[in-house]
């Protein structure tokens, strides 16, 4: 009888569940997670359109108390803390108007990072002339190649690599691009 009841949870889990990394994760908390973070991204959007920042990435972490983890980046500047918590005081604005979460929440705004890849093509021309580890896809084979961001256009960045060679790959091409920190 105790098996049968351990067969019949693990076949609800398996009907009403993905895995998701190590965890079962239930289908309806990962679609209402999706819509959340989609809100936010819409509300943030909404307060960065007057400013020059623009959304890199909104990230949900944490249990009972949610940690919102939103970054932004200009296109020609770095980001301050003082324009991070403009940010962030009127997207928890937004948020609670919304009523986004029913509860408390955190709220925390900041640039990217050094430690984190490139996600947008805006990204790229503040970063010309810094050192970066680029991953791409050529010929279905992936490829790694580390050098100096020479050029951005439209389509492309080129990249001086250290044997002198110049590299220019595709955007639709790249799968990864981080910058290394110089500490000259």
């Amino acid at each position: 009888m105790f098996f049968r009841r351990i067969n019949d949870i693990f076949d609800c889990l398996k009907v009403s569940a993905e895995r998701s990394s190590l965890f079962f994760v239930p289908k309806n908390k990962k679609i209402v997670k999706n819509e959340v973070i989609n809100k936010i991204s819409e509300l943030a959007e909404s307060v960065l359109s007057t400013t020059d920042f623009f959304l890199v990435d909104v990230e949900i972490k944490g249990g009972d108390t949610p940690e919102v983890w939103v970054s932004i980046d200009a296109e020609d500047r770095g980001v301050n803390m003082d324009e991070c918590a403009e940010v962030s005081n009127e997207l928890s604005f937004l948020m609670d108007a919304h009523d986004v979460f029913s509860g408390r929440y955190r709220i925390n705004v900041s640039s990217p990072g050094l430690s984190r890849p490139l996600v947008d093509r805006r990204q790229y021309p503040k970063n010309v002339g810094r050192k970066a580890k680029f991953k791409f896809k050529k010929d279905g084979e992936y490829t790694k190649v580390e050098g100096t961001l020479k050029k951005v256009d439209d389509n492309h960045v080129v990249v001086g690599v250290d044997d002198e060679s110049i590299k220019k790959i595709l955007f639709d091409d790249l799968v990864e691009t981080k910058i290394i920190p110089s500490f000259k």
